[in-house]
C-alpha cells in the first residue's frame, strides 16, 4: 500500500475525503491555468482582432475571429520561410547532437575504454562551466575554425557543429546504455558482430526510449535558441524564428505578431504530444529491456 499523509482510516472518513478531493481539484485547475492557460490564450489571440486583444484580453472572441491574422502572418511577415530556416536549423542539431550522444554513450558504456571513467569526468564536469563563459571563445572558434580557411558566420554549420557539444545529452544515453543487458552484447560479439554492428544492429533498436526524449530536447533547444543563432547568423535570410520575430514586431500590428507567435509554438507543441508518454511515464528512462 503506498504510504502518504492521510491513512487508510483518515480516507475512510467522508469529510477527509471530500476535504482531499477538493484540495486536489483546486490544484488540477491551477496546474492548468498555469501550464496551458498562456498558450490557450496565445491561440486566441492569434485569430482575435487588435482592438479585442487589447479592451478585452480574456474575452473569448467578443466580435468574431479574424482568421485572416494567421494567412498574414505566413505571407507578409514572411513566417514561411523563416519558420523554414527554423526547421532546417533544428533538424541539423538533431542530428548532430543524437550522432555524438550516441556515439559518445556507446563508446563510453558499451565499448568501455580502458580511461572510460576519466572521460565521464571530464565530461560531467563541464556541466558545471556556465555556458555565457564559453560563448566568447565559442564565437571566436567558429569565426576562425582550425583547419578550415573560411569562417562558418552566416552558415547553419555554425549553430549544428556547436550544438553537438552537450554533455546532458551524452552522460543520459550513457547511463541508458549501460544499464541494457550486457548478455546480448556479449551474444552478438561471438557471432561475430563488430563495433558498428553491435552500435547500430542490437543497442540503437533497444534505446527507441532514450533516442526519443534525447530527439525532444534537441529540437526544443534550437527552436528557442536566440543569442547564438543571432551572433553567428546576422544575415537576417538566415535567422531562425526566436531570432526574427523579436526585430519583426515594431513593424506589424499585434494581432499579426500573435499569430506568428502562435505558428512558432506549433512543433514544440506537437513534439511534446507525439512523445508525451516518454516523459510522463517513468520507465522510459528506467533502463532497457530485462532478459
Amino acid at each position: 500500500m503506498s504510504r502518504g499523509i492521510l491513512s487508510g482510516s483518515d480516507w475512510r472518513r467522508p469529510g477527509i475525503r471530500r476535504t482531499a478531493y477538493g484540495v486536489h481539484g483546486v490544484l488540477l485547475v491551477l496546474l492548468f491555468l498555469a501550464g496551458l492557460g498562456p498558450m490557450l490564450w496565445l491561440a486566441k489571440a492569434a485569430i482575435t482582432p487588435t482592438q479585442d486583444t487589447l479592451r478585452a484580453p480574456l474575452e473569448i472572441f467578443p466580435n468574431g475571429v479574424d482568421w485572416a491574422n494567421l494567412s498574414t502572418a505566413w505571407t507578409r511577415v514572411e513566417i514561411d520561410k523563416y519558420f523554414f530556416n527554423t526547421v532546417v536549423l533544428a533538424a541539423g542539431s538533431w542530428l548532430v547532437q543524437l550522432l555524438v550522444a550516441t556515439t559518445a554513450g556507446f563508446a563510453l558504456a558499451v565499448l568501455r575504454p580502458r580511461y572510460g571513467k576519466v572521460l565521464t569526468g571530464v565530461v560531467l564536469a563541464t556541466l558545471f562551466v556556465p555556458s555565457v563563459v564559453l560563448l566568447v571563445p565559442l564565437y571566436l572558434t567558429v569565426v576562425d575554425p582550425p583547419l578550415l580557411k573560411a569562417s562558418l558566420t552566416n552558415s547553419f554549420w555554425a549553430v549544428w557543429l556547436p550544438a553537438g557539444a552537450n554533455a546532458f545529452n551524452i552522460l543520459l544515453v550513457q547511463r541508458f546504455f549501460a544499464n541494457l543487458p550486457r548478455e546480448v552484447f556479449e551474444a552478438a560479439t561471438v557471432d561475430g558482430a563488430g563495433p558498428f554492428r553491435l552500435f547500430w544492429s542490437v543497442v540503437l533498436p533497444m534505446s527507441r526510449p532514450i533516442l526519443g526524449v534525447v530527439s525532444v530536447f534537441a529540437v526544443i533547444a534550437a527552436w528557442k535558441d536566440f543569442l547564438w543563432p543571432l551572433l553567428v547568423l546576422p544575415d537576417p535570410d538566415l535567422q531562425p524564428l526566436s531570432v526574427r520575430l523579436p526585430a519583426l514586431q515594431r513593424f506589424v500590428e499585434l494581432d499579426v505578431f500573435l499569430a506568428a507567435l502562435a505558428i512558432s509554438t506549433v512543433i514544440p507543441v506537437a513534439l511534446f504530444l507525439v512523445f508525451q508518454r516518454l516523459f510522463l511515464k517513468s520507465g522510459a528512462l528506467g533502463g532497457a529491456v530485462k532478459g
